[in-house]
């Protein structure tokens, strides 16, 4: 929340939604943590996102699943990146439940609790025990997923690129 960012007539208007990726400028405040807002540059709406009501449920998870994972103000490029993948991937694609398996997994990878070359055990739970507990919105989430049993891709992205892979550059 940024001070300035929810007027009627903000130069900020249709830039600051629900899953955008935008870089962001701000004055941070000396006596709170409201801050002003002094530039949004949009980057992506993942506009396809949504447009599926269990793609925006899945997109819902993986942020909360983050927030848990991550210190307030904290910079963590490597979420970012693994987060981005992943609204790349519900941009153009359904969820399905090796796409948040191959989530979690790659969070706790990255969290230093989960190595999947030496585990067979399961990452969510890994990461539940680190940080004490895991979003309520998992449950619901997977078992639509189970009922719908939607099999797919795992995390291709436009383009050709694969979740798995790094971007290169």
């Amino acid at each position: 929340m940024a001070k300035g960012a929810r007027r009627a007539k903000t130069p900020f208007a249709g830039k600051l939604d629900l899953f955008f990726e935008a870089e962001i400028s701000i004055i941070s405040s000396r006596r709170s943590t409201l801050h002003t807002l002094t530039e949004v540059v949009l980057r992506n709406t993942f506009a396809g996102i949504r447009q599926n009501y269990l793609r925006t449920q899945a997109a819902a998870y993986f942020v909360e699943l983050i927030e848990i994972c991550t210190e307030r103000d904290h910079h963590e490029p490597e979420l970012f990146a693994l987060l981005r993948r992943a609204f790349g991937y519900l941009d153009a694609n359904d969820p399905n439940l090796r796409a948040v398996s191959h989530f979690e997994t790659e969070l706790a990878r990255l969290a230093g609790v989960h190595d999947r070359k030496k585990l067979k055990a399961n990452p969510a739970f890994a990461l539940g025990n680190l940080f004490g507990r895991l979003p309520l919105s998992r449950a619901p989430l997977l078992k639509t997923l189970a009922s719908t049993r939607s099999v797919g891709r795992e995390w291709s992205v436009p383009g050709g690129r694969d979740m798995d892979e790094s971007p290169k550059g």
